[in-house]
């Protein structure tokens, strides 16, 4: 089909979703509120035992926390699309005249949509703690927009996992390991203290180099020595990152949404 029939059928796809998403405002609330508590929580409980003062780690935690939010997709992604695809949703699609490519690309826009007006609480926040963008707000809007290619990224790689899962409860539990990958980077403490495998490990994930990308942009941290090469050139190591994710995972998940379970 032309890119102009994905468009349409996508933006149906897409009034779907933000459809689910009104009729279920306590899931909404809840996805809204658990970052908030996770900032407050780290800010003032992790912070006061760590060597940073504490505005000082406030300023270091509120990006990782961002990075940590948008990084959250892949979970989202999974649930909705194991949902559908176990529950015959995406059976019924497949039986209709529109694009294969439009049913998981409305879904990730969806998402894309509504992180972007979720994450302004979780700034609002952040500012009430003392987080200040510290180089000025157009580097601070090229960060808000790494955040939401992160997460575009984040988002296909958990439609792809969800299609790809052999029922929703095994998306479920793939899921909730999905809530590793921030302790395993340099969202929340500085890496210089780890064993060095552990540091590697940690820096060429790629939550450390987002993260250290949003603190760079925001000049809320200095980019670290002898770090590896996604982290000690964050920008483009994110760049590259969200690039390989969209390349592999976005052409995968739409072949696999269009060939149904084999």
């Amino acid at each position: 089909m032309s890119v102009n029939a994905v468009i349409h059928d996508g933006t149906a796809v897409l009034g779907r979703h933000l459809q689910k998403v009104r009729h279920a405002p306590a899931i909404t609330v809840m996805t809204q509120t658990m970052p908030i508590v996770f900032l407050l929580f780290f800010g003032y409980v992790f912070g006061s035992a760590l060597a940073m003062p504490g505005e000082e780690y406030r300023a270091f935690l509120v990006p990782g926390m961002l990075v940590a939010t948008v990084s959250n997709g892949i979970m989202t992604g999974m649930f909705t699309a194991a949902a559908d695809s176990h529950r015959g949703v995406m059976d019924r699609f497949r039986t209709l005249p529109i694009s294969r490519s439009a049913i998981p690309v409305g879904q990730a826009a969806a998402d894309l949509l509504t992180t972007a007006v979720g994450l302004v609480p979780l700034l609002l926040v952040g500012l009430a703690m003392g987080w200040r963008v510290e180089d000025g707000w157009l580097a601070a809007l090229g960060a808000f927009g790494l955040l939401l290619l992160f997460r575009l990224a984040a988002t296909w790689v958990g439609i792809l996992l969800g299609l790809a899962s052999r029922s929703e409860e095994a998306a479920g539990q793939l899921g909730g390991a999905t809530f590793m990958l921030p302790l395993l980077s340099n969202a929340y403490i500085p890496v210089d203290g780890m064993p060095g495998w552990l540091r590697t490990l940690a820096e060429w994930n790629p939550i450390s180099a987002v993260t250290t990308a949003v603190r760079d942009l925001c000049g809320n941290a200095a980019i670290p020595e002898g770090a590896a090469w996604p982290v000690a050139h964050p920008v483009a190591g994110s760049l590259m990152w969200c690039a390989v994710l969209i390349g592999v995972c976005a052409p995968l998940a739409v072949r696999r949404y269009a060939h149904g379970e084999r």
